[in-house]
């Protein structure tokens, strides 16, 4: 790392639909989110669809996409298959959560997504309303990019080292998953250190429905908590 360089550490991840709150947690984690959506779209993912909560167990909440004859389209280029899930999953969410703490507090700003999300064709364009409308719920005020609008380097490690120096990186901070691929020597030889995310340690909430669950929706954490959700995000050691 070069002496005197201001530290900046940035994050790149593919969007997520109401993602859980890990998720939020990296971004609030990081100088600069980078939406990593001009790379392939793989289906059953977390890309299109995400889970809650609900007294018959965890459901999905998953938005129909067109896929058919389009197995190699990239994230940005997936097309919603049809404009009534935004009310069909609201309504799901309402059914579930009206007995949760914030829920009518919160319910007008959620619905109201859903209505703005409703008029979006494109599943990368549904996600970044999300994530970003969610950021400012959780007081979460670091800046999202999207990666198409950074370079086009070809090789997983070569995009990402790209989309860092793009943005004038000195850390790149990882998802734990990726330490099986990545070259961190590579990163090193562009004076990137990395550094890998650590979700343990998120203190639980007064939840809905049986046994805490940890790894859904972001929209149960606000539902439940209200002005005080970016208090969960705090990890204990």
């Amino acid at each position: 790392m070069q002496e005197g360089k201001m530290q900046k550490k940035v994050a790149v991840v593919q969007s997520n639909y109401i993602p859980w709150k890990g998720y939020f947690d990296l971004i609030r984690s990081v100088d600069a989110f980078v939406l990593y959506d001009d790379v392939q779209f793989t289906r059953r993912d977390w890309r299109n669809r995400n889970k809650i909560k609900t007294a018959q167990g965890e459901h999905w909440l998953s938005i129909p996409v067109k896929n058919k004859g389009r197995y190699s389209q990239l994230i940005n280029e997936v097309e919603v298959s049809s404009s009534d899930w935004s009310r069909q999953h609201w309504k799901c969410i309402e059914m579930n959560y009206r007995r949760a703490a914030c829920f009518e507090k919160m319910a007008p700003e959620m619905q109201g997504l859903y209505e703005r999300a409703e008029k979006l064709t494109l599943l990368s364009d549904i996600n970044y309303l999300f994530i970003s409308e969610i950021c400012r719920m959780l007081q979460i005020d670091t800046p999202l990019y999207r990666s198409e609008e950074l370079g086009h380097a070809q090789g997983k490690n070569e995009r990402l080292i790209e989309l860092c120096l793009s943005l004038e990186a000195s850390e790149y901070l990882s998802g734990p998953a990726a330490k099986c691929y990545l070259d961190e020597d590579a990163f090193a030889r562009e004076g990137l250190a990395v550094s890998y995310m650590n979700y343990d340690g998120y203190p639980q909430y007064s939840q809905l429905f049986g046994e805490f669950q940890h790894g859904v929706s972001v929209v149960d954490l606000l539902l439940n908590t209200g002005s005080q959700a970016s208090t969960y995000l705090e990890r204990q050691p």
